[in-house]
């Protein structure tokens, strides 16, 4: 007696297709702030974009570092002299590949010190050309000497202003460099996920009961969702604009804000909402990023676009600086003209929008 062997598909039925949406009920009336300051984006028409802070992280010159690093590693360990780096191993809940684009944040304990060994450190390198040009000017329009004025300088306003990015600076970096014991901790979850394959975005909220963190986990299929820019003033009260992408019938948001800092334009959130369209379309290849290069013969829709195309197995990891620095101006110049907000809203077919 024979047994027929059922092969399932790669992608689950629900997975996002452009022209296979659902018919879906009338959406629910926004409520609050909600109401009022946000702007809802279009569906469809997607552009190959995606902001330069997905673009270059990595780079090719760190996919290159960590492939060096990886047959090191593995020649080490043939010899039997591999030593494991501090906290190798440990689970950070974040993924980005052919499935999911899954995001995690380390707590804000960690953060702390990161914050503040960056923003010394750059504080002080924008400060310190400032300062000195200052100095220049007060030094030639006072009839006192060079000393004098240094030696002012130095006990005044200008020790202020450069030594306290400074030390901020020194302190950061060596907790982070010599004591890292003492400033890393993982994060406890991830906070929300995208799935490709199986066309679903994840929520996780957590919530401490007694001694113990449990995840309250949200899930709804993506069509569900819609992408808004929420604007917001920054420390001078200047307008920021940030993504958002909340559930159409259900309280289920995700703020894009840890990923992408708010922008005083709206195109950077808009190439963010796009970069996940064309993630979630499995009628598409992955984005052609640096990001997915060693994932890309994982996806039955990438691998079989590649092939087609003759894409270049390592088209990225062999790329040379200047050339990828010409790829990323490419990329700001698609950001800068992007035309989200010219497009018909291909949802609107699907759903009656009420507000």
């Amino acid at each position: 007696m024979s047994h027929s062997i059922e092969i399932k598909p790669y992608y689950a039925p629900e997975a996002y297709r452009p022209n296979r949406i659902p018919n879906q009920a009338d959406s629910v009336k926004r409520i609050g702030m909600n109401a009022f300051s946000g702007i809802r984006l279009p569906w469809g028409a997607s552009q190959d974009v995606a902001p330069e802070s997905i673009m270059e992280d990595p780079t090719p010159s760190d996919l290159r570092f960590n492939e060096h690093l990886k047959k090191e590693q593995e020649e080490k360990r043939r010899r039997g002299s591999y030593v494991p780096a501090p906290f190798e191993g440990v689970e950070l809940h974040q993924k980005y590949d052919h499935e999911c684009f899954r995001f995690a944040q380390l707590p804000f304990r960690s953060q702390f010190w990161l914050f503040m060994q960056a923003g010394g450190k750059w504080s002080f390198i924008v400060l310190l050309p400032i300062t000195v040009l200052v100095f220049f000017i007060g030094a030639l329009s006072l009839e006192r000497s060079w000393m004098e004025l240094f030696t002012e300088a130095l006990s005044g306003f200008f020790s202020w202003t450069l030594g306290i990015p400074l030390f901020c600076w020194v302190i950061g970096n060596t907790v982070i460099s010599y004591f890292p014991h003492f400033w890393f901790r993982p994060p406890k979850g991830p906070l929300w996920e995208l799935n490709r394959r199986t066309g679903t975005v994840t929520v996780f909220e957590y919530k401490k009961l007694k001694n113990n963190e449990t995840a309250k986990i949200k899930t709804a299929p993506f069509h569900e969702f819609d992408a808004y820019i929420f604007t917001s003033p920054d420390r001078q009260g200047l307008p920021m604009n940030g993504l958002y992408l909340l559930h159409r019938y259900r309280d289920i948001r995700i703020n894009f804000n840890s990923l992408i800092i708010p922008d005083n334009t709206t195109q950077r959130p808009c190439a963010l909402w796009d970069f996940f369209q064309n993630f979630m379309d499995v009628n598409r290849p992955l984005p052609d990023l640096p990001l997915y290069e060693s994932h890309r013969h994982l996806d039955p829709t990438t691998a079989s676009h590649d092939q087609v195309i003759g894409r270049a197995p390592r088209y990225w990891i062999d790329m040379d600086d200047e050339t990828f620095k010409i790829k990323v101006k490419e990329m700001l110049k698609r950001i800068d003209a992007i035309d989200t907000f010219s497009r018909t809203n291909l949802m609107a077919n699907h759903v009656k929008y009420v507000d």
